[in-house]
């Protein structure tokens, strides 16, 4: 019998290289409200969070990272990670059944996620739309899609 966490689903998001202080602050506001577990960044471009009014990074863990490398060396164990990319490799979010233990990786809207990231994403996820999203709003769909009750993998 396993462990009762090994059953427990839980989810963290974050962004590659965020660009913006606003966009980590509306992305983390919605992920307090929609159940995320924890919050993080990847990388040297990020800043306090003025658009962060739920003052999510001191009601739920946050993490940073220097680099991917360093992500991906402290990922829990069974974690999946699900990269958020508009490309012709990607799943639609439609169909998309949600890992119960993921964290869902985003790239700043300037560069999108790192080839290295797209590797090793064990998901690549894309949603209908005719160009690429402001980062907040890209994880703010795909965080509504998982809150739907859809089933889990």
């Amino acid at each position: 019998m396993q462990p009762d966490n090994f059953t427990t689903s839980f989810f963290g998001i974050g962004i590659l290289h965020g660009k913006t202080p606003e966009n980590l602050g509306v992305l983390w506001r919605t992920a307090q409200n929609l159940g995320a577990s924890f919050i993080f960044t990847i990388g040297k471009r990020y800043a306090n969070q003025a658009s962060d009014t739920h003052n999510a990074v001191k009601s739920m863990p946050y993490y940073h990272y220097k680099n991917f490398d360093n992500f991906y060396e402290h990922l829990p164990k069974g974690v999946r990670i699900v990269g958020i990319e508009k490309t012709d490799k990607a799943e639609n979010l439609e169909n998309f059944k949600h890992p119960k233990r993921c964290v869902y990786l985003l790239g700043a809207e300037d560069n999108g996620l790192s080839n290295e990231a797209i590797e090793k994403s064990h998901f690549l996820v894309q949603f209908k739309s005719e160009f690429s999203l402001n980062v907040a709003v890209a994880g703010s769909i795909v965080l509504y899609d998982r809150s739907r009750n859809k089933p889990f993998q």
